[in-house]
């Protein structure tokens, strides 16, 4: 975007290898006054200490592959690992069985406001209240610490279009928009071209 100036009454062009994202920041203010799921047999969640970077990796492409997740995978092996080790990062398996079915990453770098940084599900997981749940463990865990006035996220139009639909349900408001622009993760490398049609690969 260099040289350009957003036009915030019309369209601004894009350059060639780029991807663009509307993202709406939702907040919660005030713990629920209900839980959001009920408690499941089938399922439990597990705290990941010191994450294997490949398995890290493939989880997330797992996760997000369909919408393009890049936050992650741009990252060196020195960079992520200090992310992802960092005391105020707490990274979460749900689990069936011994198999992972998405993740969870709760922020609590600002205590006040804690993050739901990552979340999501592996696509066979998805259905079945199995989100539902998992957000519900992140909300619990968030508002049981004193300290926390607010839990905040964030999503955007490259994401699934139900995901607004389901932050809304849970207890989240909008209160912020922004526009992201990155470089196409699949012309990194990052994921096959095919991905994410709903965002079109162009090169120039």
């Amino acid at each position: 975007m260099t040289g350009q100036v957003l036009d915030l009454n019309g369209y601004t062009d894009v350059p060639d290898g780029k991807i663009a994202f509307v993202v709406t920041f939702l907040e919660m203010v005030k713990p629920p006054e209900k839980p959001l799921a009920a408690a499941r047999e089938d399922v439990s969640l597990l705290r990941w200490h010191d994450p294997d970077l490949a398995a890290y990796r493939n989880l997330f492409r797992q996760v997000g592959e369909d919408w393009i997740w890049f936050g992650r995978l741009t990252h060196d092996d020195e960079t992520l690992g200090k992310m992802l080790n960092d005391p105020a990062n707490e990274n979460y398996l749900p689990m069936q069985g011994r198999k992972p079915i998405g993740t969870l990453e709760l922020n609590y770098s600002n205590p006040e406001e804690p993050e739901v940084s990552y979340f999501g599900l592996v696509p066979d997981a998805i259905g079945g209240g199995l989100g539902r749940w998992l957000m519900a463990q992140a909300v619990d865990m968030a508002w049981s610490r004193p300290e926390t006035k607010r839990l905040w996220l964030h999503t955007c139009t490259g994401d699934s279009p139900q995901a607004m639909k389901f932050y809304t349900s849970c207890g989240f408001r909008p209160y912020k928009r922004a526009i992201e622009i990155a470089d196409d993760p699949r012309l990194l490398g990052h994921y096959p071209h095919h991905r994410a049609p709903h965002v079109p690969v162009i090169e120039g």
